[in-house]
């Protein structure tokens, strides 16, 4: 499913965009801890251009920046954890969390990952190389991906969705190719790291529908930012 698992849900709803706000505003207070200027803290520029993104209010961002630097006497900390095993039929999954109460949140992916097999730390990290993912979609025909990639320092480049590329990069890349593309005719739509599978495993079916069910719930827990699963498009 290409670098990251995404919810087939369509995110039109206002308690899906409510979901959404949520993890991107955890994302900015996480990211404002090194400072809450973006221009002087990469991965909060990052984190703010995505909200900016997906429509996040300016006084929601704002807000999230305040807390995150410990400007509000607010006293939520969150604390990124990781948990590592199989989905159903053995495929590999990443799950990425944000969570101001540890226990709370292993018990509940505990409970989740019944229906597959929870690993520990790096039993499926070494199927999956951590990488800078950044969607950018040509400004006019003459955009051309390959020197894009080249001269703005992309590890590797291929075709995502609705005429866009995908640029791969070391994970201290990620910025500043983020920032060459638009010299070179790309508008770039999204920026993260995240986990790619080095094996995806190919389902049809029944098999395929039982994982996504799987990946689905997993997604539904309110401390679950991100997914990586090891399947194939």
């Amino acid at each position: 499913m290409g670098a990251q698992w995404k919810t087939k849900i369509k995110e039109t709803t206002s308690a899906a965009k409510g979901r959404i706000f949520t993890k991107l505003a955890k994302e900015i207070m996480v990211a404002a801890r090194a400072g809450a200027d973006p221009e002087m803290n990469s991965k909060l520029r990052l984190a703010v251009d995505q909200a900016k993104k997906a429509s996040m209010p300016k006084d929601t961002i704002e807000r999230a920046i305040k807390k995150g630097a410990g400007l509000l006497n607010d006293g939520v900390t969150f604390e990124k954890v990781i948990y590592e095993g199989f989905a159903p039929h053995r495929v590999p999954v990443i799950v990425e969390c944000l969570t101001d109460n540890v226990n709370r949140t292993v018990t509940n992916i505990r409970i989740l990952f019944r229906k597959g097999q929870l690993g520990t730390s790096g039993s499926v990290a070494w199927d999956f190389d951590h990488l800078g993912m950044i969607e950018a979609a040509p400004q006019n025909a003459k955009a051309d991906a390959e020197l894009a990639a080249i001269e703005a320092g992309a590890n590797d480049f291929e075709p995502a969705d609705n005429g866009a590329t995908l640029f791969l990069t070391a994970p201290s890349d990620l910025d500043a190719v983020s920032r060459a593309l638009p010299t070179y005719g790309f508008v770039v739509q999204s920026a993260q790291l995240g986990y790619r599978p080095k094996n995806p495993v190919t389902l049809d079916g029944t098999a395929r529908a039982e994982v996504e069910a799987f990946l689905e719930a997993v997604d539904a827990d309110d401390d679950v930012q991100n997914i990586y699963a090891g399947l194939a498009s």
